[in-house]
């Protein structure tokens, strides 16, 4: 089942450190993964594209079941920024269901470009 997403603020999600290659897990994200896949969003709070990005990855995780969005501030969680090589915002990661990154995008994606990633890595 489709859930709304967690914002992972100051103190919740992990700092990075000890982040295997190309995996991630509840403890580095303060939140739950999805079942069967997690949309990782990182933002910053004056990022115009995040909020469009934000709308879209919220209609797919509530379209598709076993998806979760989780959103991460960028700002307060530079370790994890760092750990996954952010670079800019947003920046989109689609996990598989045991956390490893299936993608990864920048930029303001479109609801299509977030479904035909996510029938990929499922």
């Amino acid at each position: 089942m489709a859930e709304r997403p967690e914002t992972a603020t100051g103190g919740t999600a992990g700092d990075g450190a000890g982040v295997p290659p190309g995996v991630l897990d509840a403890g580095l994200l303060g939140a739950e993964l999805g079942e069967r896949a997690t949309l990782v969003q990182f933002s910053t709070a004056f990022c115009q594209p995040c909020r469009a990005t934000r709308r879209v990855l919220d209609d797919v995780a509530a379209l598709v079941p076993g998806v979760r969005h989780v959103e991460i501030d960028a700002e307060a969680h530079l370790g994890l920024v760092r750990a996954v090589g952010v670079e800019r915002t947003p920046t989109v990661l689609i996990l598989d269901g045991r956390g490893r990154i299936a993608l990864r995008a920048t930029g303001a994606p479109r609801k299509a470009e977030v479904l035909a990633g996510l029938a990929q890595a499922l």
